[in-house]
């Protein structure tokens, strides 16, 4: 009951609350120096961490009324932002999905975010940003975040040793497994970790390890290929982690850093049976430039090249 908890308790995080807004600048008119309100950010965010979403899923996952939330759609779509789609074999169903517009916006808000965090904690040592890590983890155990999502969040770090052969490892186990590639794939993705390792700068290129419940789930490489080009190699996602956005997420931190780092374009090279994978480039803005058929890794397969330009020359 309410009454059972002492009022300087209430206080307190109240406290906490007020400091914590104007701390991060939610009580802005804009989020981020946006046009965005800091609710429609929200549905933003959400947006783009899937390929679709239905209405009620969207006001389900962040709690907002249906009504509000059908009235800030429809501001959306006016701006260009998303397009409504019917879902193949229920007419009933209508799809949300970010155009590349919308993802433009979120890749703006997104990396404005991550730099505004970046410099609150870059005043913290190395100690106190791993307290205030673990701190924020244990609030969000506490209040029962963790289990109304169903499941821990994941976090996103840099590699670390023993990283880059674990990426290999679990490449070659999983494309054998679910796509049949020999051990010629191993060979091939041995080559661009070892060259990543030998050659990484870290001022133009970002490894991204997924990690959840202490267990990599996850990650992706850009390497810098020279003359303002960046590009994207070893995206893979555990299947066990599928499905909470992280390919999504760690394509997105590419681009991010891609555009911070100053490159031009991002390339990738991808196979076609590789649909998942693929549908990810495309919701982020990446255009299929070319393919070609090839026989590798005792596969007859169908190569793709993919680019996505960042700002025009």
């Amino acid at each position: 009951m309410q009454d059972s908890v002492p009022d300087e308790r209430i206080h307190a995080v109240r406290r906490f609350n007020r400091f914590y807004t104007r701390k991060i600048g939610v009580l802005k008119k804009g989020l981020l120096d946006s046009p965005l309100s800091l609710a429609e950010g929200r549905v933003l965010y959400e947006l783009a961490q899937r390929e679709h979403m239905t209405a009620s899923e969207l006001a389900q996952e962040i709690g907002l009324d249906s009504g509000y939330l059908s009235r800030m759609l429809k501001t959306f779509h006016s701006r260009g932002l998303i397009v409504r789609t019917v879902a193949e074999g229920d007419g009933r169903q209508i799809l949300l999905t970010l155009t590349a517009r919308g993802r433009e916006m979120f890749a703006t808000i997104n990396e404005r975010s991550r730099d505004e965090i970046s410099g609150l904690l870059a005043k913290l040592g190395a100690s106190d940003q791993a307290q205030l890590v673990a701190a924020l983890d244990r609030v969000e155990r506490l209040l029962g975040e963790r289990s109304d999502r169903g499941g821990p969040a994941y976090i996103l770090r840099p590699h670390q040793p023993g990283d880059i052969g674990w990426i290999i490892h679990r490449h070659s186990v999983l494309y054998a497994e679910e796509y049949g590639l020999d051990i010629g794939f191993e060979a091939f993705v041995a080559r661009i970790a070892a060259s990543f390792i030998e050659n990484f700068d870290h001022r133009c290129e970002r490894c991204w390890i997924a990690e959840r419940e202490g267990e990599i789930a996850g990650s992706v490489v850009l390497i810098n290929e020279g003359k303002g080009v960046a590009k994207l190699r070893l995206l893979y996602v555990e299947p066990k982690a599928r499905g909470l956005g992280i390919g999504t997420r760690l394509v997105g931190e590419c681009i991010c850093f891609a555009r911070r780092a100053g490159y031009r374009k991002v390339t990738l090279w991808t196979n076609d049976i590789l649909v998942s994978a693929r549908r990810i480039y495309e919701a982020a803005g990446f255009h299929l430039e070319r393919e070609e058929p090839h026989h590798s890794f005792g596969r007859d397969l169908v190569g793709q090249y993919w680019e996505l330009h960042l700002r025009a020359h």
